[in-house]
């Protein structure tokens, strides 16, 4: 005669492990319980993950834009130079003084020598 194979399972509960967890019903098993510290410690590492990231992106949002305003003020920066080195030249300076009264001298400045 045969002797039947005891299937591993019988002794076992095996119901559906989505509905487990929905229910509540896996934190009264022994082995959940035991390891309640480590699953703690990963949900914790997950939230400064989470937390690591998004203070990540906000800085990069923030290089992102403070980079673009930089590019702005360097293009105002090289437009006002430019402007300024136009209006500074001898002939721009003679010609807008020129509608004041003002002219340019055409005598050399000369030197005062004093004796100390």
């Amino acid at each position: 005669m045969r002797k039947k194979k005891k299937n591993k399972s019988q002794g076992k509960k095996t119901g559906n492990p989505l509905g487990s967890i929905l229910s509540g019903g896996f934190l009264a098993n022994p082995r959940t319980a035991k390891n309640l510290p480590f699953l703690l410690f990963i949900a914790l590492l997950a939230i400064f993950y989470i937390g690591n990231s998004y203070t990540a992106e906000k800085k990069i949002r923030r290089i992102e834009k403070l980079q673009k305003e930089l590019k702005e003020l360097r293009y105002d920066h090289i437009y006002t130079k430019s402007k300024l080195m136009s209006k500074s030249r001898q002939s721009e300076v003679a010609s807008s003084l020129g509608s004041q009264g003002i002219k340019e001298s055409r005598v050399p400045p000369a030197k005062i020598y004093t004796e100390d």
